[in-house]
């Protein structure tokens, strides 16, 4: 049975920016020879002791000392100790040379003999690059680029005053109070000063305080127990509050907290969800149903991910496959069409679906064909693929969320509502809406909202009504409209988790750390009206 100190843990030293304080060798001794001097110290000591100046007058590291503190501190009402904070700025490691040896910019200066140096050289000193640029901006050198051997650097000035170097040394003489605030705030611009928060205790004597402390005991052995010692050893009073050690458990990756989120919106506004277990689709109902011509951009190689094996859908169902065809190549349904010869063998070609409109268009085939025509909202969270050039913010495969509405006379008004509902829900309140083009929708909208922490309108969907052209081959009626939106899933993930490269989201470069650290994901909606605004 193990005993837990109700003060245990690590002390504090010294901490500043990027610092941590290490752990030093005399930690070690924290309840030896380190504590007995505390004790022998604080008991000549008129009021109490402070933890860094004891550090330093016995010549060791002030963890050593923080750690004799805590070691005390767990025996009970020994010693008293107060944490204290005190803040001063030190040199960084560039800043203690530039003390000693002076500014970039008056080496630099000092380099430059009467009769010039030329530009190249000078650019080769350690301080170069760094000082030329000062030195200039001092008006303390300048360039002749009219000189026959290449640019050459004169003197302006016969001399100069090193300031930085002046201001540097009052920080180690410990006068830094003498420097103006924009000084010190030029010094750490160049990052030759820091501000470091120094924190100490301030130690006293407790209620119970002696110099002579036995070790308190933290287990019960089996010895302890046959021999009867236990009855005459003192033990650490067991700490009931002190957290167990966690079970080993899986964890959700950030892209499913935050999917779950989006389809629980979904299903508060009442949509269904779409099957979309088929990642391989035919060009027919990726880019043939949705009115897009075999000849777009979108089709080609350097776009989309055809296959080899099987290459070919062998079903698909021919009567509409003729009807699509017909659209294509003659019009009809009020619409001329793109007058061209449409290939079936194009049409039949498999590949990685682009987007998950695909899945939309096979549902909304579906729902033609039971009759009488039943309203219905759609929607989908679920992987596509592209051929994108890998970077930051893109990846051959991600998510892709979409959401669709069919109903009898649905307009660009209805589109414009269900997006405020549905970006409201998400928390986002001001949008804009921008005109777009897309081959199957029309009109089609880009969907912007107003980022606080950028302070810019960022898109982040897109949207519109199905044309025409796609819906009729189908044979929904004609006084059905069906409007249609989507986003992908990576980017409001990344937003919510701060995470800046996509491959650190998706990919063989996870963290499985961020994994098990990442809290959930809470989509939480901001109170009162959305303002909508058409963007110009």
């Amino acid at each position: 049975m193990a005993a837990h100190a109700p003060g245990a843990g690590s002390g504090s030293g010294c901490s500043g920016a990027g610092r941590d304080t290490p752990s030093a060798p005399g930690a070690a001794m924290a309840d030896g020879p380190v504590a007995d001097v505390l004790l022998r110290r604080l008991e000549a000591a008129d009021g109490g002791l402070d933890s860094a100046e004891l550090a330093a007058e016995l010549g060791v590291e002030h963890q050593a000392v923080v750690g004799a503190v805590k070691s005390l501190q767990a025996l009970g009402e020994i010693i008293e100790a107060e944490l204290r904070s005190t803040k001063r700025w030190e040199l960084t490691a560039e800043g203690e040379e530039i003390a000693r040896e002076g500014s970039h910019e008056a080496r630099v200066f000092r380099s430059v003999p009467p009769e010039g140096l030329a530009q190249s050289e000078l650019m080769r000193l350690p301080s170069g690059k760094v000082g030329f640029s000062k030195a200039m901006s001092n008006k303390w050198i300048r360039v002749d680029k009219s000189a026959a051997d290449g640019p050459r650097v004169f003197r302006v000035v016969d001399s100069m005053e090193d300031d930085v170097q002046r201001r540097l040394q009052l920080v180690r003489g410990g006068q830094a109070e003498k420097l103006a605030e924009k000084e010190r705030s030029e010094l750490r611009k160049r990052k030759l000063l820091t501000e470091v928060t120094l924190k100490t205790y301030w130690v006293s004597k407790g209620s119970a305080f002696s110099t002579s402390v036995s070790k308190q005991e933290a287990e019960l052995s089996p010895e302890m127990i046959s021999s009867g010692s236990w009855r005459d050893r003192p033990f650490k009073p067991y700490n009931f509050s002190a957290r167990g050690v966690l079970p080993d458990s899986g964890h959700l990756h950030p892209l499913l907290k935050v999917r779950t989120q989006f389809r629980q919106i979904f299903l508060e506004m009442g949509f269904t969800e779409m099957p979309t277990d088929n990642f391989i689709e035919s060009s027919f109902w990726n880019f043939d149903a949705l009115f897009q011509p075999q000849q777009h951009p979108a089709r080609d190689q350097h776009d989309t991910f055809f296959l080899q094996d099987p290459a070919e859908a062998l079903q698909l169902p021919m009567d509409y496959v003729h009807r699509v065809k017909r659209t294509h190549s003659q019009g009809g349904y009020g619409s001329q069409g793109y007058k061209y010869t449409w290939k079936l063998d194009e049409a039949r070609k498999n590949l990685l679906r682009t987007h998950t409109t695909a899945a939309s268009a096979r549902a909304l085939y579906r729902l033609a064909r039971k009759k009488p025509f039943t309203p219905i909202k759609y929607f989908s969270i679920d992987r596509v693929f592209r051929n994108e050039t890998l970077d930051a913010t893109h990846l051959a495969e991600f998510h892709q969320i979409e959401g669709v509405v069919a109903d009898h006379g649905l307009t660009l008004g209805h589109l414009m509502g269900v997006l405020r509902e549905f970006f409201t829900k998400l928390g986002i309140t001001q949008l804009r809406f921008k005109p777009a083009y897309n081959p199957y929708t029309e009109p089609s909208m880009e969907v912007f909202s107003y980022h606080q922490g950028l302070k810019k309108w960022v898109e982040v969907g897109n949207s519109g009504l199905f044309r025409p052209e796609m819906l009729l081959p189908m044979g929904l009626p004609e006084n059905v409209s069906v409007i249609a939106w989507g986003l992908s899933l990576e980017r409001p993930t990344m937003i919510k988790y701060g995470i800046n490269n996509i491959r650190e989201l998706v990919g063989h470069k996870v963290n499985l750390q961020m994994v098990y650290d990442s809290p959930l994901c809470r989509l939480d909606a901001e109170p009162g009206p959305p303002q909508t605004q058409e963007a110009a």
